[in-house]
């Protein structure tokens, strides 16, 4: 998961902070959207927490 908060940090021009925040708001999103890839979002962003 560094890895995609590195890349936010650099390609996107946002803090690390902003960039864990970023990541966090979009698994939120996808769990909502999609509830059958709770458990697969939970592990592919767990990290980020």
């Amino acid at each position: 998961m560094q890895e995609l908060i590195d890349r936010l940090v650099k390609e996107a021009n946002l803090t690390p902070e902003q960039a864990k925040q970023s990541i966090e708001i979009i698994a939120a999103f996808v769990k909502e959207k999609f509830p059958m890839l709770g458990g697969a979002v939970n592990q592919i962003f767990k990290a980020a927490k």
